[in-house]
């Protein structure tokens, strides 16, 4: 009986130990993104059919969308519009104070999420899952922004313009994603597309969501779609 008073003790603080160590241990860290090769999209069109005028007169904030997905040629052409290159000096489509260049650009879609890169008129996947509901929750709930067949995130890094601008960067930034949204905007009137601005959400979750660096602030959001019926 004592000896099996003594097994049983030992078993006991195997057991313990074991337990202890389980709970000890921190959970692995999260895998980083796979690295992966620029995804090309389809040339920009430089001659469209609808007049700039047009485009004024018809631009409304969109913020119910049919569940119609893009076309990777629709993709293309919102994204040029916003931040694509325009000549061989690497010139774009918004204008920036220095050609400081400081607008980062992401794109959400249902396959994941993509940083645009504008020499290239190229994406490169950053995360491989559908963060858009994320994305709505850190915009307060708007579901614009968690049903939107692609949502459009403008970023901005102003140590860029501060090189050359100083504390005036910070406004000129500003200023440029304002330029680039407004091309996005109007760039949708013209696809026949409906889209609608979004500046209401929480910065810090915004950031986590895009994988963004910590000196990228997110400055705009804009659900893009093909307006419900």
């Amino acid at each position: 009986m004592h000896r099996m008073r003594a097994a049983i003790a030992v078993l006991a603080t195997i057991i313990l130990i074991a337990v202890s160590q389980v709970r000890s241990t921190p959970p692995p860290p999260a895998a980083p993104a796979p690295a992966s090769s620029p995804v090309a999209l389809p040339s920009p069109n430089v001659a469209g059919t609808t007049s700039l005028e047009e485009t004024l007169a018809r631009r409304r904030s969109v913020r119910s969308f049919s569940p119609r997905q893009l076309t990777a040629g629709e993709v293309g052409q919102l994204l040029w519009a916003a931040q694509g290159t325009t000549d061989e000096q690497g010139h774009r489509t918004a204008p920036s104070a220095g050609a400081s260049y400081p607008l980062e650009l992401y794109a959400l879609t249902a396959a994941g999420v993509f940083r645009y890169l504008p020499a290239d008129h190229a994406l490169r996947l950053v995360r491989a899952a559908d963060a858009r509901p994320e994305l709505g929750a850190a915009a307060l709930g708007q579901e614009s922004v968690a049903s939107a067949p692609l949502v459009l995130v403008i970023t901005g890094v102003v140590a860029r313009t501060a090189a050359r601008y100083g504390s005036r960067a910070e406004r000129y930034v500003w200023l440029e994603a304002g330029h680039a949204a407004q091309n996005v905007l109007l760039q949708a009137v013209a696809l026949g597309l409906g889209a609608v601005p979004v500046g209401a959400f929480d910065d810090g979750r915004v950031r986590e969501i895009l994988g963004a660096p910590a000196d990228e602030a997110p400055l705009y959001v804009i659900p893009v779609g093909h307006p419900a019926p």
